[in-house]
């Protein structure tokens, strides 16, 4: 990432992960992913598109919580399309600029 703040996200075939680190320090200031409990109730049976947006919400609030209000997406070469792009527009939706 350019800048001191980042949003990282992981894709794995099932699973979808975000990270907001902080790279000067070189720490994870929150995270959440779909392992999460509160998140793996509230996607049971939905699609994973589905997932990957309250994953990008969850992010968004544990980011505020943390007091980061503006961060650099990386996508971790993943093109920008499909689960990545609703956790990215889900975690702008939920307060994040970037």
């Amino acid at each position: 990432c350019a800048l001191p703040i980042c949003l990282s996200v992981f894709r794995s075939k099932s699973h979808i992960y975000a990270q907001v680190i902080d790279d000067t320090k070189g720490c994870t200031l929150a995270a959440a992913s779909t392992l999460d409990p509160e998140v793996k109730k509230a996607v049971q049976s939905k699609p994973p598109i589905e997932a990957a947006k309250e994953v990008g919400k969850l992010i968004a609030n544990r980011a505020k919580a943390a007091k980061v209000g503006a961060v650099v997406f990386d996508r971790g070469g993943h093109l920008y399309h499909g689960r990545i792009k609703a956790l990215a527009e889900a975690s702008r939706e939920g307060g994040l600029q970037f």
